[in-house]
Order: structure tokens, then C-alpha cells, then sequence
């Protein structure tokens, strides 16, 4: 056997204990954060992990087979040891892509054409069918210690499709989250992956060797920043009161004949101050708010969708100009495009905003006079 046998015993020493690390260092995340949103999908990942780890010590094991050499029938221990080996990676690999797939549905950003599908009640039905179809023929190689062709190999093409998915999956996720460099850094990890499966496919056991260990440890951490990106959204999430806010409307002069108008919030999560750019029809109806909140009521009356009278002049012609409003405020803060609507919009709104009891069409700042200013 010689350095072969010494370069994959100690290969799967290496990814039963680094994998088993990663696996409770997931789990261990989940406990803490994600057992209480009752998120599942880090479990899914970290079993994904788990199965990689199990590999190692079944290489390891399989090896000390392989070493003894004994006969079996007509055939070397040695070569039925691989044969099984290799059919049980190949499950344990299957395995692996399928907890990855069934952890999907459980990311929050998903591209749009394939966020129906994999959110669907029958996305367990549509990564599970080629699962037990790539399952059956590998059992046979497993179970019966012999060579099945191409089709022994359908576990790369199954990975394969996972990694498709897989990829476009994580860059929806760290590009919504603002995080541009990791998204590059998973597109990387991914094609390394991929160049690790295409090698399964050939007979260059340690080249296949040395791209398994650099994709799983790319992985490996590609879900760890998946995971700590997720806790940075959690933190993200508005929490803030209207008590904690400071608002103030200024405008700042360019030149002669321009100004650029600016808002800052202080206090939105215990951020210090944000100071963002915001259009000459939010600035002035920003202004309104403040400064009826400041000197009068602070109500202002939205006009009703009926009216039609051309001489009664309304504070906000419709709706559509508060939300304008706040969109230009997440904006601001998170990026265009870079928040939702129930863990940003909503609640700032809330936040900000009070609607009359009484008269549904009137509206005002819930922020204290004390805390607002507009220069």
C-alpha cells in the first residue's frame, strides 16, 4: 500500500476530526440562536457535515482492511475492502447533498425564480426522488462488493445539481445581506467543489485527495460566514422604540444655486447616527412632519382616494408618498433593495408613524418634539 495508504489514513483522520469539530460548532450556533427562531436549517447543514466526518473514520477503517490483504474467494480483501469503501462514500456523499438541498427552504434569501420551488410543500418529493434513484444503484456496489459502471457514480451527479443550487442560493443570500466579497468567496468554493466531483470520475487518488480537503475546509467555512451572516441579519432586525429615535431634516449647500437635502436618525438600534440622502418631495414632506410635530399637533390629513375637489389642499395627496418616505429611509441605511418589508419596513414604520383612532386619514410622527429638529 506505502504512501498511498498513509496519505489517506491520515486524510481520514483529518476530516472525521475536522469535520466533527465543524459539525458541533454548527450545532452549537443553532442551540443558542437558531433553536429559538426555531430555524432548522443549520441543523440540516451541520448533518451535511456530519456525514463528511463519518467518511473519514470509514476511510480509516477500510483501510486497515485494505493493508491486511487477506483472500477472499477469487478476489484480493484489498480490492473488495475498496470496492465497499467506495460505495460507502459514495452513500454517506449522497446523504450529504441531500441534508444541503433539504436546508434550503430554510434560507431567507432565495433568487426569485426558484424561491417558489424549493419553498413549496414538494421540494422534499423533488430532491428526494433523484436521491433514491442515485441511492439504489450505489447500495449494489455497496452491498455486493462489485463495479456498476457510470451509474455507480451517480452521487457526483447528484452533488453536482447540488452545488448548482447550492451556489446560487448562497450568493442571493450574502449579496442581500451586503456581504459582496463573501458572495465572490462561495462562487470560488463552489467551482472548487465542482473541479473535486468532475475528479471523482478519474483515477488520481491523491489529486482527489487534495481537492476534497480544500473544498470541504472551503465549505466548511463558507457556512460558518453563512451563519454568522445570519446572526449579523438578527442584529440588524429593528428592535429600536420610537423613544430611542432622534430625527432632524437640514439641508447642506452644493453651491450657488443647489443644496442636497439630508436626514439623520439617531438611535435605530443603538446606531449612533445615520446620515442619508433623501429626494426634494421627501425632504419637504419629512419637514412637514417635524415641524407640525414641533409646533402644533403634529397631525397631517392624507387625502381620501374619492375626493375630487380641486380647491381643498391636503397635507399628503395619498399613501403611496409616506411609503415612498420610508423606503427612502431604509435605503439609506441598508442599500437600495437590501431590506424586507416585515423585519425593516413594517417596523420602522410603526416606529415613526401613528395613524388617528378616530380619523383614519390622519397621520403624525410618533417621535417626541423633543427629539426632532429641521433646519
Amino acid at each position: 500500500m506505502g504512501y498511498k495508504y498513509q496519505i489517506l489514513n491520515f486524510y481520514g483522520w483529518w476530516q472525521f476530526g475536522a469535520c466533527l469539530f465543524a459539525f458541533l460548532g454548527l450545532i452549537s450556533i443553532w442551540y443558542h440562536i437558531g433553536r429559538k427562531q426555531k430555524d432548522f436549517g443549520q441543523v440540516w447543514l451541520a448533518l451535511s457535515i456530519l456525514c463528511w466526518s463519518i467518511s473519514g473514520i470509514v476511510i480509516v477503517y477500510f483501510m486497515a482492511r485494505m493493508e491486511d490483504g487477506m483472500l477472499i474467494d477469487h478476489l484480493s480483501y484489498a480490492q473488495v475492502a475498496e470496492l465497499r469503501l467506495n460505495g460507502s462514500l459514495s452513500v454517506l456523499s449522497l446523504l450529504n447533498s441531500l441534508f444541503i438541498l433539504l436546508a434550503l427552504p430554510w434560507f431567507k434569501y432565495l433568487p426569485k425564480y426558484i424561491a417558489p420551488i424549493i419553498k413549496s410543500n414538494y421540494w422534499p418529493v423533488i430532491v428526494g426522488l433523484p436521491f433514491l434513484f442515485s441511492l439504489l444503484p450505489t447500495l449494489r456496489k455497496l452491498i455486493l462488493g462489485i463495479q456498476g459502471g457510470l451509474i455507480s457514480e451517480l452521487d457526483v451527479y447528484y452533488s453536482v445539481l447540488t452545488l448548482l443550487v447550492l451556489g446560487v442560493v448562497l450568493w442571493e443570500s450574502f449579496v442581500k445581506r451586503r456581504l459582496v466579497l463573501l458572495a465572490y468567496l462561495s462562487v470560488i468554493c463552489i467551482l472548487i467543489t465542482f473541479a473535486a466531483q468532475i475528479y471523482k470520475l478519474t483515477d488520481h487518488d491523491v489529486n482527489q485527495i487534495l481537492f476534497s480537503a480544500i473544498f470541504k475546509t472551503s465549505l466548511i467555512m463558507i457556512f460558518f460566514a453563512l451563519a454568522l451572516s445570519w446572526v449579523k441579519d438578527l442584529t440588524e432586525k429593528i428592535t429600536s422604540t420610537s423613544a430611542d429615535i432622534f430625527l432632524k431634516a437640514f439641508r447642506i449647500k452644493k453651491d450657488e444655486k443647489s443644496y442636497s437635502n439630508k436626514l439623520s436618525i439617531k438611535g435605530l438600534n443603538g446606531a449612533k447616527e445615520h446620515i442619508i440622502d433623501i429626494s426634494d418631495k421627501n425632504f419637504d414632506l419629512m419637514s412637514r412632519f417635524i415641524s407640525k410635530r414641533i409646533e402644533e399637533d403634529g397631525w397631517l390629513e392624507i387625502k381620501p382616494k374619492s375626493d375630487s375637489r380641486s380647491g381643498k389642499l391636503f397635507d399628503i395627496n395619498d399613501h403611496n408618498e409616506i411609503k415612498r418616505l420610508v423606503a427612502a429611509i431604509l435605503d439609506g441605511i441598508y442599500g437600495k433593495g437590501l431590506w424586507s418589508r416585515v423585519e425593516h419596513e413594517v417596523p420602522l414604520k410603526s416606529i415613526l408613524f401613528e395613524m388617528s383612532s378616530q380619523r383614519e386619514r390622519k397621520i403624525r410622527l410618533l417621535i417626541s418634539a423633543a427629539n426632532l429638529g429641521v433646519v
